[in-house]
């Protein structure tokens, strides 16, 4: 998932695509046209995402990179490192952990938060656990479970941490494993669309437990279970919701991450910083109805078909192919309407040999007039080797030249 770090370098894609998109009802046009805004959704979220789970495009955002407290969506991350472990066979859905004084004070009956109300000093079953975080969002499972893998809070919220950089996320910080206030408990919208997309692709047998209606709980020694409902809105809300988790602090607001599947197409929402449960349900389902209303899946390139070339410095060859790992889709604006849109090839310019077959070594990044952005991967098609001294020397020299031109047109701009 190439989401951070990659300088712009805009190269030419081939005309063919631009007669495709033509003949498609589209308009293909320079990345520096101004583009007259189309007609958008409006949220009353502060900060809110839609992107498509397969290409991973981005339909909607609403300051999307604000760093804000994720409160209990913060837990998909405590439950990645769990998944994490289980799915490696460090641990198994049998292991029990002790709830702590610590665990039953801050996150348990006594805190007044969420709690699956594990009993203190007993053994739980990490099955339990898990469906107490994703189901019933319990602070005491949380922590009960943080202690038991990491010793402590601070120790897994690190775990935590270097979890989501590992996936290409750069901005989430984690204090705990709950959600609970702390100014150091972080996340942008952005990332957390990210990671529910990841964990629905990399843990398929337990994204599960975020779509279970119900979580019947019952302690030892307790007569009566207890009978614990998803606390997410929209698995009732007849859109074909699936997952994923609420979050409400005071500083921050309500917020919502959910996914939803209709015919073979999946959609993941996030809203942050609602005024109310009732307000944070809302938002969701107008903007999910509003994603599977206004766009569709189109093919742009067949299975091995050369999108365009990037730039090799100081290889045997100035330029490497590059194509999509099998058809290249994108999502666009249902409106049969001449629809203008940029497309940019962007990667770390110039590459540096040797390049191999089936490097990932650039995107292909698509965008509609109503901001839709399509991001996806592309990889060389041959190999590069390097060149010899004599061929490394001219390169360098008109890479040179290159960037003193692009800088004058940056320049240029500027002034305009």
């Amino acid at each position: 998932m190439l989401y951070a770090g990659i300088n712009n370098c805009i190269q030419r894609v081939y005309a063919r695509w631009a007669l495709m998109l033509l003949a498609a009802g589209y308009l293909f046009s320079s990345p520096l046209v101004q583009y007259a805004e189309a007609a958008q959704f409006k949220s009353q979220a502060k900060q809110a995402i839609l992107i498509d789970y397969d290409t991973g495009a981005i339909l909607y955002q609403k300051n999307a990179d604000d760093l804000v407290p994720p409160a209990s969506m913060s837990k998909l991350a405590t439950l990645a490192v769990v998944y994490d472990r289980l799915q490696r066979g460090i641990l198994s859905m049998d292991d029990t952990f002790v709830v702590s004084e610590h665990a039953w004070r801050t996150g348990g009956a006594p805190s007044g938060t969420s709690a699956m109300f594990a009993p203190l000093g007993k053994p739980v079953t990490l099955n339990d656990l898990v469906q107490g975080i994703a189901i019933q969002s319990g602070n005491d499972a949380s922590i009960t479970v943080a202690e038991g893998i990491a010793g402590n809070e601070a120790a897994f919220a690190t775990m935590m941490t270097d979890y989501v950089r590992g996936i290409g996320l750069p901005k989430s910080t984690f204090a705990n494993p709950s959600g609970l206030p702390h100014p150091e408990q972080l996340m942008t919208v952005r990332e957390i669309a990210f990671l529910a997309q990841h964990l629905i692709t990399k843990y398929p047998e337990y994204y599960k437990f975020f779509g279970m209606r119900k979580f019947p709980y019952q302690p030892k020694g307790r007569r009566r279970p207890y009978a614990f409902f998803n606390r997410n809105p929209l698995l009732s809300a007849g859109i074909g919701a699936d997952g994923l988790k609420t979050g409400h602090i005071k500083a921050a607001g309500y917020g919502l991450v959910g996914s939803t599947v209709r015919d073979g197409r999946r959609l993941i929402c996030v809203v942050h910083g609602l005024g109310s449960r009732r307000d944070r349900k809302s938002e969701a389902v107008k903007l999910i109805n509003w994603g599977y209303r206004n766009f569709s899946n189109y093919d742009l390139f067949e299975p091995d078909e050369v999108v365009g070339s990037v730039r090799v410095w100081g290889g045997e060859k100035f330029y490497v192919p590059v194509k999509g790992e099998g058809a290249i889709k994108v999502i666009l604006s249902k409106v049969p309407t001449r629809q203008r849109l940029t497309a940019e090839i962007v990667y770390n310019a110039p590459l540096k040999p040797p390049v191999r077959k089936g490097d990932q070594v650039a995107v292909l990044r698509v965008t509609s007039a109503n901001n839709a952005v399509n991001n996806v991967p592309l990889y060389a098609a041959e190999d590069v080797e390097e060149g010899s001294v004599v061929r490394r020397g001219l390169d360098s020299l008109v890479v040179m030249a290159w960037r003193w031109m692009a800088d004058q047109a940056s320049d240029l701009f500027k002034k305009i």
